[in-house]
């Protein structure tokens, strides 16, 4: 009896230990599982687009006049990789490039100027993607001065106000000593039709003249003083073709008419930024603004990057825009309208330097490419 009972005390005891050791095991393995380090996904590059190979399409593109020279560079080339894909472009103007785009009459508006709450209350789906840097030179025909004057948006507002009338005007003359200005007239040139040039021009008077902003404020039309020496305009051709043949004239002008400003004879001005410096517009200068605001550019990427206070900024910066409706009218134009607008941010294709630099124009950052493709891949 006491031989069977050692014999159950030493069961017992096994069994204990049995189960304890499962206990220590069980929580052994729970601890394992708990400090065993987690496999994080690497984050993806920034900046780097994957283009959509499109289906056979015909696209339409109007707009900006600014941009419209750098479209005439991105679709041959576009179209020499997609040869199924035709488009069409025109340049009619920033404000029928929204309007069209709103109306569905084209796939793709280009805007020198972001898209306004008014205009989204009545199509929410439209949404403005930035494809490219571009920045705004002030040009003026004054016979025998050669020199890039130094002028502001204070400057600027009054001459458009009526209220500085001549080349010789002691407020130049200030900003400029050692240059010899004529006692002549000046002509101020503004677009007629709704333009993104006018909206970032008058956007950089407001900021520089509180009675501008008060008085006539920004917008892409806006009612201009009514001044004796004014012309109205059609387009950045006109601005330049209509300042080359008007002695005295200034005009606001798209940077992708350099060329053609200096071909016709014309200077340009550096101008007072928003640090109190006169800078050349120069892609340098102009990317120095921009960068500086790569980070408060929004998910929407509605933003100004008018008279910032940056070292070295040019303060006439703005990003070119197409603007896109969400909803395209089928699959495969939506598609196709995805792969163009990739390949132009794309910076191994139409934000590369080999087209850029033919204009002028600065390519995106590459955060700022990121916000663009996340826009892009809403079309649908």
């Amino acid at each position: 009896m006491i031989r069977n009972s050692k014999s159950r005390g030493y069961l017992v005891s096994s069994m204990a230990l049995v189960l304890a050791g499962a206990t220590l095991v069980g929580a052994f393995a729970t601890t394992a599982s708990a400090t065993k380090p987690k496999k994080h996904k690497k984050p993806a590059p920034i900046g780097v687009v994957k283009v959509e190979t499109p289906p056979s399409a015909n696209l339409t593109e109007t707009g900006s006049t600014l941009l419209y020279p750098l479209w005439n560079i991105w679709s041959p080339a576009y179209q020499s990789q997609y040869s199924n894909v035709n488009i069409t472009t025109g340049g009619t103007g920033s404000g029928t490039g929204i309007a069209d785009a709103a109306s569905g009459t084209v796939n793709v508006g280009s805007s020198d100027a972001y898209l306004s709450s008014s205009v989204l209350a009545t199509t929410p789906t439209l949404m403005n993607i930035p494809l490219a840097i571009s920045y705004q030179i002030i040009a003026y025909n004054i016979p025998g001065v050669t020199a890039h004057l130094n002028l502001s948006g204070l400057v600027l507002s009054q001459i458009y106000q009526g209220k500085i009338t001549n080349w010789n005007d002691p407020a130049i003359a200030a900003m400029n000593p050692g240059i010899t200005l004529p006692n002549l007239p000046i002509v101020a040139l503004h677009r007629s039709d709704g333009s993104g040039d006018t909206f970032i021009f008058t956007q950089y008077l407001s900021r520089q003249d509180p009675t501008w902003a008060n008085s006539v404020s920004y917008g892409t039309t806006v009612a201009f003083p009514s001044i004796p020496n004014a012309l109205g305009e059609n387009g950045n051709g006109g601005m330049v073709s209509g300042c080359a043949a008007t002695k005295g004239c200034i005009a606001y002008v798209g940077v992708s008419y350099q060329a053609q400003v200096l071909g016709d004879g014309l200077t340009y001005a550096k101008l007072k930024n928003g640090d109190g410096q006169f800078v050349m517009p120069t892609p340098t200068a102009a990317l120095k603004e921009a960068t500086v605001y790569q980070n408060q550019t929004p998910a929407n990427e509605t933003i100004s990057m008018i008279n910032g206070r940056v070292n070295g900024g040019y303060p006439i910066v703005n990003y070119e825009y197409a603007i896109v409706n969400q909803n395209q009218a089928d699959a495969n134009t939506a598609k196709a309208v995805r792969s163009l607008l990739e390949w132009a941010i794309d910076p191994k294709q139409g934000n590369s330097s080999q087209y850029l630099s033919q204009v002028n124009f600065v390519a995106l950052p590459l955060k700022v490419v990121d916000k663009s493709l996340k826009q892009i891949q809403k079309i649908k």
